[in-house]
């Protein structure tokens, strides 16, 4: 134990204690057991490896001191789907039941720069996310909903600067402070073309994005989170929890070193870095895999990136359950796995969760299933206990070595990217995609020769009659969000929408500032399809064939 660490981390303790007094005090089991907020090894006993304190470098065991002794994670949960209007319900009934924090699921022409009327757009407006098209549905989206006051993600990638700018536009109208602002936009493209395919334009002019939207970010909203590195795509397509840290570490590092090319000081953007991981099944590999992740990205931050500031090196990370491990068949049981991949992002310090609905193998959430997800988390934060003590895990001889062990074999495969030229060069080659489809392949192959059980679907398998309610996006969504294209086109000032998609398209062209267009874009009523295309003719489209 790091016992030169204790007074600071005291000391820390105290002024967190003081910043977030929303929970109690003092906490004891059920039985009158008083618990304290630490655990830490015995000084009189011999312990082969140092377990350092929360809330310091190597931050192993939490970015905060206190951990959900101060406050609890946020719990956002993923939405949206149909039109801007009926998603705004859901998120309403969401935060009225008590979630904490609102993520966006945006419908794939959007998330590829298509609007709803475009031909490559048929049979798939509002399917998968909400159909946004321009700042008028943006603002239906966020009615009655105090964008001072609740936390917005909102995953979308290529086109993550327009949807940005367009939130920033509904805040100025709705006369909030853009710098009041606080949330995350994924921003994350370099796993798109390994993992998840919305993709736009090649990879290295979507970097240029990337870090067009940190440096404005920057200077205008320091608040938010300019990038969520995704390791969860990553797993969702096949990877091992070893390959997720690996190649999301990766990831962000070519983000750092992009940033920094531009002329951005580290400890200037770094602090607002987030990252976004998955929960599988099991619950030690997935807790260990967590600890690792913040030890290695702090030592890579300090010792590759020379970061000053601690906030530089803290790993903050949003954690979603495993989608890829739903199944279709006995719904029901993925209420359990669920909650147990929930536990293990709590055991290993996640700041905010989402929590799967056990009927996403079948369709989009119905408001019992979301509600009952939502539930979940709520039962773990109040009823377990384990959100009483800070890395209760910490010390078990099982989870530090496989910490170790988990750290260990990521660094040899992030030493081998960076050998490669990396991640982006990797990306480029085919590595990642390849790594992943092997690891895929190996899963399923056990999953066939019943070497790995999934219950229901390879093993205890019923003939299950009672198939549950689905959610069923109604076609008259796509009718609708072209009749509104169509007004919006004949009322708006074209003339000016079109001045400014030629700025948009210069100003890529002269590698300058494309947020404030964007911003003055969304403002004229330009639609997300126009601003895209209006950067496709500079950049054209990334073709991976």
């Amino acid at each position: 134990m790091k016992l030169g660490q204790k007074n600071e981390w005291l000391n820390n303790l105290e002024k967190v204690t003081s910043t977030f007094p929303e929970r109690k005090k003092e906490f004891k089991t059920e039985s009158g057991i008083n618990l304290k907020a630490l655990y830490e090894p015995d000084p009189n006993l011999n312990y082969e490896e140092e377990i350092s304190y929360p809330g310091l470098f190597p931050f192993t065991r939490g970015v905060q001191p206190n951990m959900y002794r101060g406050r609890f994670w946020t719990m956002r949960q993923y939405a949206g789907f149909g039109d801007a209007e009926e998603s705004n319900r859901r998120y309403r009934y969401l935060l009225e039941k008590g979630q904490t924090g609102l993520s966006v699921a945006f419908d794939l022409p959007t998330q590829m720069g298509y609007d709803s009327d475009n031909s490559l757009a048929i049979g798939e407006v509002g399917k998968v996310g909400v159909a946004i098209d321009s700042l008028k549905d943006m603002e239906t989206l966020f009615e009655n909903i105090p964008l001072d006051k609740v936390s917005t993600s909102m995953t979308i990638n290529s086109t993550a600067p327009m949807i940005l700018a367009m939130y920033i536009a509904v805040a100025k109208r709705r006369g909030f402070d853009p710098s009041s602002l606080n949330g995350t936009v994924q921003n994350d493209i370099l796993k798109e073309y390994a993992a998840r395919g919305t993709y736009i334009y090649p990879p290295r002019q979507s970097m240029r994005l990337v870090t067009d939207l940190f440096a404005y970010c920057k200077d205008h909203i320091p608040k938010w989170n300019t990038i969520s590195i995704s390791g969860y795509h990553i797993r969702e397509a096949g990877a091992t929890a070893v390959q997720e840290i690996a190649f999301t570490l990766s990831d962000a590092i070519e983000y750092v070193q992009a940033a920094i090319e531009t002329g951005m000081e580290v400890d200037d953007f770094a602090p607002r870095l987030a990252f976004f991981f998955n929960a599988h099944n099991n619950l030690f590999e997935e807790t260990a895999k967590f600890r690792a992740a913040r030890r290695i990205w702090a030592r890579i931050m300090k010792e590759r990136f020379g970061a000053k500031n601690p906030k530089s090196m803290m790993l903050r990370f949003h954690t979603q359950t495993a989608g890829s491990t739903l199944t279709a068949q006995q719904p029901e049981n993925n209420t359990i796995r669920v909650a147990i991949q929930a536990l293990s992002a709590v055991l290993g310090g996640t700041q905010s969760l989402h929590t799967n609905s056990f009927d996403e193998a079948l369709s989009l959430p119905t408001e019992r299933a979301a509600l009952l997800a939502l539930r979940t988390q709520q039962i773990i934060a109040h009823e377990s206990g384990v959100a009483d003590v800070v890395d209760p895990l910490a010390g078990s001889y099982f989870v530090e070595k496989l910490t170790d062990q988990i750290e260990v074999e990521a660094e040899k495969l992030i030493r081998t990217i960076n050998d490669m030229g990396g991640a982006l060069s990797a990306v480029e080659k085919g590595f990642y995609s390849d790594e992943i489809a092997l690891s895929a392949y190996n899963y399923q192959k056990m999953m066939e020769d019943g070497e790995k059980i999934v219950v229901g679907l390879n093993k205890f398998e019923i003939d299950d009659k009672i198939k549950p309610e689905i959610l069923a996006i109604d076609k008259k969504v796509e009718y609708n969000q072209k009749e509104k294209l169509k007004k919006l086109r004949n009322e708006r000032d074209n003339d000016r929408v079109n001045s400014i998609l030629k700025d948009i398209q210069t100003a890529a062209q002269k590698s300058e500032p494309l947020m404030p267009l964007f911003i003055d874009a969304s403002e004229c009523l330009a639609t997300l399809g126009e601003m895209a295309n209006a950067l496709r003719k500079e950049f054209g489209e990334y073709d991976n064939m």
